[in-house]
């Protein structure tokens, strides 16, 4: 069954396609390469990788021509810290609450009255 999504030439999917774990040493997705601390870097993709009944897929990266990853500014991680903490206060009561609020809650839960909590 795992040998259904063995394509390396691409001729029947476009590109080469391997099952899930059988991709040849060379090529990472994504989150491998952010691992590494690499980004694809504009490259186009290499392979795909198919796994469960092709509903899943993964697209391959050559870690060859793949760049350093970028470092924020300073500027950017404060911007960062800025928009995380005013998704962390309650607009109500204006209280860090260490977690985000769901975009559905008009407020922390102290805050919410009793007809905000039923329909949340």
């Amino acid at each position: 069954m795992s040998r259904v999504y063995w394509d390396p030439t691409g001729a029947e999917f476009g590109i080469p396609t391997y099952p899930y774990r059988m991709a040849p040493s060379g090529l990472a997705t994504r989150r491998q390469l952010a691992a590494l601390g690499l980004r694809p870097g504009g490259q186009d993709v290499q392979a795909q990788v198919l796994w469960r009944r092709g509903k899943r897929v993964a697209y391959l990266y050559n870690v060859d021509q793949a760049k350093p990853k970028r470092v924020p500014s300073v500027a950017q991680l404060a911007a960062l810290e800025r928009a995380m903490k005013a998704r962390r206060t309650c607009p109500r009561c204006l209280r860090d609450l260490g977690y985000c609020l769901r975009k559905r809650w008009p407020a922390c839960l102290d805050c919410q009255t009793p007809d905000e909590k039923a329909a949340a």
